[in-house]
């Protein structure tokens, strides 16, 4: 590899000119060598004189100046004059009155990368005043002084240690199957290594010396959640989960990680930007949730697994999530896992139950207090809001919040700011807000109880969580989910539960959804002590409704009950195949109906169908 070096100074006339010539003629096989100026001026005769005196030809040299290298990056910069060498610690270009900054986003070109800053004071021969002779002899006299420092430049090492150096990072940078891409402040990129070529599918020479939202799409790596989309961040947020389109039109799932670098020398800052491709690590997860859990919901029905996908698109994004459900069918759990999904993941999840406090109390949790506002207030104390700085705060219930408290959410939802209670100082964070209630809230909107532009900031993206009599599919897995949990909590053997027992879990309507089968389950794993569970180790509402349905057997050492089942339905015996053919012919297929006119449950029915199907 050859070093990349650039000579800088005032007007690219002579000196800066003359430099690149010399390093051209002395070192070409290790280093490249190019020449510019804070404006472009063209080649000094006096300058292509004494340079032709060493046999090194100028005159075709094309004079640049700073604004044309944007696209370029250098190994080592080399100032010939103190002009130059102070606009190279400038963070940003200025304008040619060199008070008003340019754009922001026109960052200063020559020092993207990071170079190596060295500075080689010559005097400019073309100041130079006399006669012709005497000028001459200035030109030759800036020529010698930098023909002797280059000199010393390539025979102390100095070159030959810079190259290596490079080459062996090159090495390393490239070397690793983890993408990284640095790029400053201004978002201008200027490393990229193999790794990133391959995950994003760009090529390295195609980024290099570009701003990253010109070479990623927004719906890739610079998507509108970038945190540098308006200038550098007042703070950073570390890891993101993302999804981005490749160059060849391929779908990823990236993890990015983004460090700071120091800054030093007055030099603008840098970001170094991690990438794995968890491309095929989602994908082997999105096969797990379709067959197991997904953050400890479980679901194999078709209403969870669209549940689990809606999560981890809405994952990908901070935008507001109203969920909706009824009480106990697992909305809290549907955050997390949004929380856990997404790129918010290492900071705080906080949730608040709107519906438990009253108002003046609800106030100083949401938004905290500072000391003396109340009586009991006897310290400053931080509110929700302030404790989810970085993550994710959730509102429950938030159906229940009065119409002035509404008011108060709105304005701090659209302004992004809040004051304590008895505060003055307006307090700003970074927080995802999640809402979730068990009521209608376009019906309360309809009604007048709850506030229209309220409802739309917190439902940009809604989500409702299936009830457990919707998806009496997932009850075989459910419950084994939660037995496995109580034995690990209880610190005892895995209970077991008999057909029967799993066919009247399946039956009962489940008004209190997951929350009252897990109750269930507790109660029924204490009465069975250690032996399988049966239908009398339930609940007696739910076994008892077992009771009045002629599908069900009485439970052992119970009378019979005393109403005579309808003629329609059959005593149970054991299925065979001729009997189910002959139900099913009798209800036209409809297995529900079979299954009552059969005395046994539905989920008997499904298991005996797929261990014998029907031709």
């Amino acid at each position: 590899m050859q070093l990349r070096v650039l000579f800088l100074c005032g007007g690219n006339s002579c000196r800066s000119q003359m430099a690149e010539g010399l390093l051209r003629s002395l070192a070409s096989e290790v280093a490249t060598a190019q020449s510019a100026g804070l404006t472009a001026e063209g080649v000094h005769p006096r300058a292509v004189e004494v340079m032709v005196e060493l046999g090194v030809d100028i005159s075709t040299h094309h004079s640049k100046a700073v604004p044309e290298l944007k696209a370029e990056t250098f190994d080592v910069v080399i100032t010939l004059c103190d002009p130059a060498r102070e606009y190279c610690l400038l963070p940003s270009a200025l304008t040619q009155d060199d008070q008003t900054p340019v754009d922001p986003l026109a960052h200063n070109p020559v020092i993207a990368g990071v170079p190596v800053l060295l500075h080689w004071s010559v005097s400019d021969p073309a100041e130079a005043a006399g006669s012709a002779e005497e000028v001459l002899a200035a030109f030759r006299q800036a020529r010698d002084r930098l023909r002797e420092r280059l000199r010393d430049f390539i025979d102390s090492g100095t070159l030959a240690a810079l190259t290596e150096s490079r080459r062996r990072f090159e090495t390393v940078f490239d070397s690793l199957d983890e993408g990284l891409f640095v790029h400053d402040d201004n978002r201008r990129i200027y490393l990229f290594n193999r790794a990133a070529e391959r995950i994003t599918g760009q090529s390295r020479d195609d980024v290099i010396g570009r701003d990253c939202h010109a070479v990623f799409s927004c719906g890739g790596l610079c998507s509108a959640q970038c945190q540098f989309r308006e200038g550098p961040p007042a703070k950073l947020r570390r890891d993101q989960e993302l999804r981005i389109t490749t160059k060849t039109g391929e779908e990823r799932r990236l993890e990015m990680r983004i460090s700071p670098l120091d800054a030093s020398m007055g030099r603008p800052g840098q970001i170094l930007a991690r990438l794995r491709d968890i491309t095929e690590l989602t994908s082997l997860r999105h096969e797990l949730r379709e067959s197991h859990s997904f953050h400890n919901m479980v679901g194999v029905s078709r209403s969870m697994r669209e549940t689990f996908e809606a999560i981890t698109q809405v994952a990908t994004s901070d935008y507001p999530v109203l969920i909706t459900g009824e009480s106990g069918a697992g909305k809290e759990l549907v955050a997390r896992a949004i929380h856990d999904e997404s790129a918010r993941k290492g900071g705080p999840f906080v949730p608040l139950n709107c519906g438990a406090l009253p108002d003046h109390i609800l106030e100083s949790e949401l938004f905290g207090h500072v000391r003396g506002a109340f009586t009991g207030a006897v310290q400053n104390r931080r509110g929700r809001f302030e404790l989810a700085d970085g993550g994710t705060l959730l509102l429950d219930e938030v159906g229940e919040l009065s119409p002035i408290f509404q008011v108060k959410l709105l304005r701090v939802l659209q302004e992004k700011s809040f004051e304590r209670v008895g505060g003055e100082r307006p307090i700003s964070v970074d927080v995802r807000v999640l809402a979730a209630t068990h009521r209608n809230l376009r019906q309360m909107v309809r009604e007048g109880s709850f506030r229209e532009d309220l409802f739309y900031r917190l439902a940009v993206v809604p989500i409702t969580v299936p009830a457990l009599r919707d998806r009496r599919e997932d009850i075989p897995e459910l419950t084994a989910h939660i037995l496995a949990k109580i034995a690990r909590e209880t610190d005892s053997p895995l209970a077991t539960v008999s057909a029967e027992t799993l066919d009247l879990l399946a039956a009962h309507d489940w008004p209190g959804n997951v929350r009252e089968l897990i109750n269930a389950l507790r109660f029924a794993s204490v009465r069975s002590r250690g032996e399988p569970i049966m239908p009398h180790h339930l609940p007696i509402e739910i076994h008892e409704t077992g009771w009045d349905q002629p599908t069900l057997p009485p439970r052992p050492s119970t009378p019979p009950p005393t109403s005579t089942p309808p003629p329609t339905i059959r005593r149970r015996e054991k299925l065979t195949v001729e009997t189910v053919r002959d139900a099913l012919l009798e209800t036209g297929g409809n297995k529900v109906r079979a299954a009552k006119l059969l005395g046994v449950g539905r989920a008997t029915l499904y298991r005996f169908l797929d261990r014998h199907p029907l031709p």
